[in-house]
């Protein structure tokens, strides 16, 4: 009796432990979103190879990386459309809902569902529920230890790349019985592509959310995010191309957020939030709130005193000298771009920086400097225009840190020194900052201090290496050194003491080489090197981008800062050699409107937007104001990026040698002169060969011209002598590349060509030619061409 007495509360016991390790294997095991993966392994779907899965598992790193789990709950849905629904099976989306879990305890990872229907049914506040027939797609990331052996084996052999330290995703597609059982299958390649585009989609625009403070319940502990809808494109890995590179992604929340391709030839086609332009029965005006003296009218350009002006009474963005100019604008243009300006406006609060304890908005510059007794003094001058005649990158400077600064006391600029006690466990990493608070904090500066202004433009590169750039990020935690090329810098050749700063913040870790390249770098300066700091150095280089890339080390990213891209013709040059590099690339501007115009020119040249607008971080807190707008407007305001044609990188010297390749025919009194130019690259010399048919007995004199802009060789005609001197005489003109070696230039005549041989110096160092140096003309003696071609000598 007793015997049996033990064995009946043996047998309870085990099942009450039985039924207590059902019920949380059920919360914690391998429920849908959650436990270590169900034993699907991706080297069993059909069709697919170890490049395939390796594209995965790169993208689900870098989601991991980015790390939406800081924000993002269970209760946060999101709408995904991945390019149309004709590309994909039955002519639907297979998963247009997704759910983050983790993010408030358990597994991390994403859930994926048929409709926004299935995905309320299964959640819950903390948990997912099961629900019988719903199909969901899970993403997690599980630890190596407790995963199957079957993941093991795959990431073993394939190599696969780890996510954080050693997690890794786990795919597969989880329904629930009518029995309550989980049954898992793998997905399938088309699955598999439709995860890879929102991953890396999400990865872009999970940042770009903001908090909705108003239309959140008091008592609610979620975070609630204002309806959000933003479009990037994702780049297809070659084995994931089904005929075409990119696909448009678009990502909303909540899903139902509606989405309206707006065409218009200066708006960009995803703004913040739209707002329905208003109807003509409300139309109104406004006057102008403003300390500017003078504002510009947006139709007629006059100008008219701040007090005297009006602005459109629906979104106030744009400045009118009269109610007819305003009502001829609505009528043009205005009235289908009044909800894109008035969603811009809107930023107005978010983008102030009230941490600040110094005048916020720089009406006139002059004016602002002096509240601050910072005018004409230090790198200060080249913020207002009284020193606009002097170069840039040529103020006068009297030496030390203290003066740059504009005699700034200690705790109001930054210190030429390392950050102390900064590692990360134990080890040197740099560091990483989200905004000015953190950066003040770290310098320990005055929240009086002004050198945030200029700081921004430094502070712009880093965030940009360290925040949006992940290849340029992973080379710096490795120590390696990153390489940027940096478009048409201006007031920044004045305020290298600035760029010090980025040594400082990458805390022992890599270094970085900036390549400044633009036509306002002065000759003198062209070439040069300096080390601003022991972890970075600049290189000035003088001339057009396209024109030089052949002579500079290749990129590792692209940052143009301030870029205006739609105001200047010689970007379209620029952005197709861009796109040939197929390299990050950065563009920063004042305003979210300008923003969207670079948007448009970067389209049009064929180039791919995948980090969309968004407001930088490190933008300058001082307002400035445009005379016609008053849209938010801040030096590096927002900020956007693109892939170029990533993975079709093309060798530079091509690409410049295929753009310096013309034909050109023209008329010479009565014969035809064909003039055929091709420029072909080597190491050491640059051939030019011209093809001279037709003409009478003449000689070829050859003059290098050296001007402020450029360096170039003029070919033209003169007479033998009296009685030969032709009607019209020829001269072409060419320009030269930047490093020549001019002593070394020489020509030759052979079966009617003339090769003209302009040798490169035997190292890429830069030099500085003097004017007073170089001769007015160099002649070549190929003696007088005859008709015949035959050469008189």
């Amino acid at each position: 009796m007793k015997v049996d007495l033990i064995v009946t509360g043996r047998i309870i016991m085990d099942l009450h432990l039985k039924k207590l390790f059902g019920r949380f294997h059920e919360q914690f095991g391998s429920g849908p979103g959650l436990g270590p993966g169900s034993g699907a392994s991706l080297m069993k779907v059909e069709g697919i190879t170890p490049i395939f899965i390796k594209s995965v598992y790169r993208a689900s790193a870098a989601l991991y990386r980015s790390d939406p789990w800081k924000r993002l709950r269970p209760g946060h849905f999101f709408g995904v459309r991945v390019g149309k629904d004709s590309d994909w099976s039955g002519k639907k989306q297979p998963f247009p809902c997704v759910q983050f879990i983790g993010g408030d305890g358990g597994d991390v990872g994403f859930n994926m569902f048929r409709s926004e229907v299935d995905a309320k049914k299964m959640t819950r506040s903390r948990e997912t529920l099961r629900v019988p027939n719903i199909e969901v797609l899970r993403v997690t990331y599980e630890l190596e230890s407790v995963m199957f052996p079957s993941n093991k084996r795959m990431i073993k052999t394939l190599s696969l790349e780890a996510s954080g330290a050693d997690r890794f995703p786990v795919i597969d597609v989880a329904r629930c019985t009518s029995s309550g059982e989980l049954r898992f299958r793998n997905p399938t390649l088309e699955e598999l592509r439709f995860v890879y585009a929102f991953m890396k989609a999400i990865t872009l625009v999970h940042s770009v959310l903001q908090e909705d403070k108003d239309g959140a319940p008091k008592w609610s502990r979620l975070m609630h995010f204002e309806p959000f809808i933003e479009t990037v494109d994702v780049q297809w890995p070659p084995e994931m191309a089904k005929g075409y590179d990119f696909v448009a992604v678009t990502v909303s929340h909540p899903p139902s957020q509606a989405y309206e391709e707006k065409t218009s030839s200066t708006a960009s086609s995803t703004p913040t939030k739209y707002s329905e332009p208003p109807r003509e029965d409300i139309f109104v005006d406004a006057r102008v709130s403003s300390n500017a003296g003078f504002r510009q009218c947006t139709m007629c350009d006059k100008e008219v005193h701040a007090e005297q002006s009006l602005c459109c009474g629906q979104c106030r963005a744009v400045i009118y000298c009269s109610s007819l100019c305003q009502k001829q604008h609505w009528k043009e243009t205005h009235k289908s771009m009044c909800g894109v300006y008035k969603a811009m406006m809107e930023r107005e609060e978010e983008l102030a920086m009230k941490i600040f304890h110094f005048p916020s908005s720089a009406d006139h510059s002059c004016k602002w400097l002096e509240s601050l007794d910072i005018h004409l003094k230090g790198m200060w001058r080249r913020k207002c225009t009284c020193y606009s005649h002097c170069p840039f990158g040529l103020l006068p400077v009297k030496g030390g840190l203290w003066d740059s600064w504009g005699g700034l006391d200690e705790e109001e600029y930054p210190r030429d020194l390392p950050f102390q006690n900064h590692l990360r466990d134990g080890i040197s990493s740099p560091i990483l900052l989200s905004g000015w608070s953190e950066y003040y904090d770290l310098r320990s500066l005055s929240l009086s201090s002004p050198v945030a202004d200029i700081l921004s433009h430094p502070l712009t590169v880093y965030y940009i290496l360290t925040a949006l750039s992940i290849s340029t990020k992973n080379l710096l935690l490795r120590g390696k050194e990153v390489i940027i090329h940096y478009l048409g810098p201006e007031g920044e050749l004045d305020w290298m003491p600035a760029f010090a700063e980025i040594g400082h913040l990458l805390s022992g870790s890599g270094n970085i080489h900036i390549v400044m390249v633009g036509p306002d770098v002065p000759t003198n300066l062209s070439g040069t090197t300096s080390g601003i700091s022991s972890r970075v150095r600049v290189n000035l280089v003088r001339g057009i981008y396209q024109e030089e890339a052949t002579y500079l080390p290749s990129p590792h990213v692209i940052v143009a800062l301030n870029c205006k891209l739609d105001g200047y013709i010689s970007w379209g040059g620029a952005l197709d050699l861009v796109k040939s590099l197929g390299v990050p690339a950065y563009f920063t501007d004042q305003s979210e409107m300008l923003c969207a115009n670079a948007k448009q020119v970067l389209r049009g040249a064929g180039l791919h937007i995948t980090h969309p607008v968004t407001p930088n971080p490190f933008r300058s807190p001082v307002r400035t104001h445009d005379p016609s707008s008053n849209l938010p407007s801040y030096s590096n305001g927002f900020v956007l990026g693109l892939y170029g044609n990533a993975g079709k990188k093309t060798n530079v010297r091509a690409f410049i040698s295929k753009q310096w390749s013309s034909l050109c025919m023209s008329l010479l009194h009565g014969t035809i002169l064909l003039t055929l130019l091709h420029f072909s690259l080597t190491r050491r010399v640059l051939p030019q060969k011209t093809m001279l048919i037709g003409l009478k007995p003449l000689r070829l004199t050859f003059i290098l011209l050296t001007s402020q802009d450029s360096k170039y060789l003029i070919i033209r005609t003169e007479a033998v002598n009296e009685s030969t001197r032709p009607a019209k005489s020829f001269m072409r003109k060419f320009r030269l590349p930047g490093r020549i070696n001019v002593d070394g230039i020489s020509a030759a005549y052979e079966e009617g060509v003339l090769r003209v041989t302009v040798p490169r110096p035997f190292t890429r160092r830069g030099f500085y030619i003097d004017p007073a140096d170089v001769p007015e003309r160099l002649e070549v003696g190929v003696g007088s061409l005859g008709n015949d071609g035959d050469q008189n000598v």
